[in-house]
């Protein structure tokens, strides 16, 4: 019996075999798109600027996929081009990665990002003898923590008003040098929320650790350590970011919680209450 068998294992061996190779052909029959979030099989038809067009194998249609998105194309030759638009962009694994954040008033270069949040930051001299550099570069401070806090590489700053400092007269008052600066805060990548849910598996009570805090008059973020308890509800997925329904406790009027990010240890959440931007830390 085990004689007659030995041509029947070897023959499927060979039909996989021929498989794998007739698999691994038709990929090398193909570029390879590489984005941030997935590869694309595809025929690469022109790489312009902005864009990088190609098609499906089997379809004339022409997609695009804005350079900023793309990290890299593998062509079938072997040959493979990187784009600086996207390499250029810096990892936020917490708030205190601020400084990484890239401020731009150039909306081409954060087309096809995605959009995470409205951002603003004010911030006033106390005194009409205030440095004005020193006010505009604590309000481009604090915009760039309120986009790190939740997860944002880069502000698209769509509207900055600068005023200096006005002497009051004997029949006008004096004002303080100001600066007020609102934008939208994007990023090159997002959460991955199937591993977000494998991640914390079944668990939905969770205790939040740290609170980050930062209000529109607030000169600075403040970091707290905490000890509250944190119960999630649902988990979706709305066009590739991901929102945590659930309970914090002390927060009444909150219930709906941004992913920012995660670890084997924890992840965080960012949501907006009344002006004022916050960031936790959840223990898993």
């Amino acid at each position: 019996m085990n004689y007659s068998t030995k041509p029947f294992i070897k023959a499927s061996f060979f039909s996989i075999l021929l498989i794998f190779s007739a698999i691994s052909f038709g990929y090398a029959q193909t570029d390879t798109v590489v984005l941030n979030n997935q590869r694309i099989a595809c025929s690469v038809k022109e790489v312009t600027p902005d864009a990088v067009k190609y098609s499906f194998p089997g379809e004339d249609v022409i997609n695009s996929v804005y350079k900023n998105t793309v990290q890299k194309i593998i062509f079938k030759s072997g040959r493979v081009q990187t784009f600086a638009e996207s390499t250029s962009y810096k990892s936020i694994s917490g708030v205190m990665d601020y400084d990484k954040v890239t401020i731009t008033a150039v909306e081409s270069e954060v087309r096809g990002l995605f959009k995470l949040s409205d951002v603003s930051a004010k911030a006033k001299g106390t005194t009409v003898y205030s440095n004005q550099e020193r006010v505009k570069d604590r309000a481009y401070r604090k915009i760039k923590i309120q986009a790190a806090m939740f997860g944002a590489n880069i502000i698209y700053l769509s509207n900055q008003r600068t005023e200096g400092n006005k002497y009051g007269t004997y029949f006008t008052a004096g004002s303080t040098a100001e600066t007020n600066l609102t934008g939208v805060a994007y990023s090159n990548i997002l959460p991955d929320f199937e591993k977000f849910k494998k991640t914390i598996g079944t668990k939905n009570n969770f205790n939040a650790t740290i609170k980050y805090e930062l209000g529109g008059s607030d000169s600075d973020v403040s970091q707290d350590n905490i000890n509250k308890p944190f119960t999630i509800t649902n988990i979706t997925n709305d066009n590739g970011i991901v929102f945590i329904e659930g309970d914090l406790k002390g927060e009444r009027d909150v219930h709906s919680f941004q992913l920012v990010n995660f670890g084997d240890n924890s992840f965080s959440i960012a949501y907006k209450y009344k002006g004022t931007a916050y960031n936790l830390v959840i223990n898993i």
